[in-house]
């Protein structure tokens, strides 16, 4: 089951390196683009959660990161025995809390720099980092993980 701690570790060290690629090499605020106008890096600072919410309470941001860090690492060994689908998927939320707060504990900030824009809908998406994808791959696959559970039992229960 430790090997699956690899996956977390390597989030973690991708996203603190792209971070810190962005804050050596950009200016805050300046935009590199990519695929113009849909994809570019974005050079900007976040003080809060998801879309600047709760901007400046650093201290909730801790709790809340220590407590879903142990319950990770509960659930990690206590449910995700032989059930690779859900351990990946714990190790990319881990990996992905884990990132955000190294920022949020050294810098009193996250560094996001991806800047997408949804052409159908014409909708800037907020700009988020590897930790922010991370998260959202990890949230993503424990929701696979608990409809292919749910099919299985109820095929037990027939």
């Amino acid at each position: 089951m430790f090997i699956y701690y690899g996956l977390a570790a390597f989030v973690i060290i991708l996203d603190q390196l792209t971070k810190w690629l962005v804050v050596k090499n950009m200016e805050l605020g300046e935009r590199i683009s990519i695929a113009d106008p849909y994809l570019g890096l974005l050079s900007h600072r976040n003080r809060g959660a998801a879309w600047g919410m709760l901007e400046g309470q650093m201290w909730l941001f801790y709790i809340v990161t220590v407590v879903v860090v142990v319950a990770i690492a509960y659930y990690f060994h206590k449910e995700a025995k032989g059930q690779p689908l859900f351990a990946a998927s714990l190790m990319f939320l881990l990996g992905g809390a884990i990132g955000n707060f190294i920022d949020r504990l050294w810098r009193k900030e996250v560094v996001d720099f991806v800047d997408v824009m949804i052409p159908v809908v014409n909708y800037d998406f907020p700009i988020f980092n590897i930790a922010d994808a991370a998260l959202t791959v990890g949230v993503v696959m424990v929701i696979i993980h608990i409809i292919i559970d749910e099919k299985k039992n109820k095929k037990k229960v027939s």
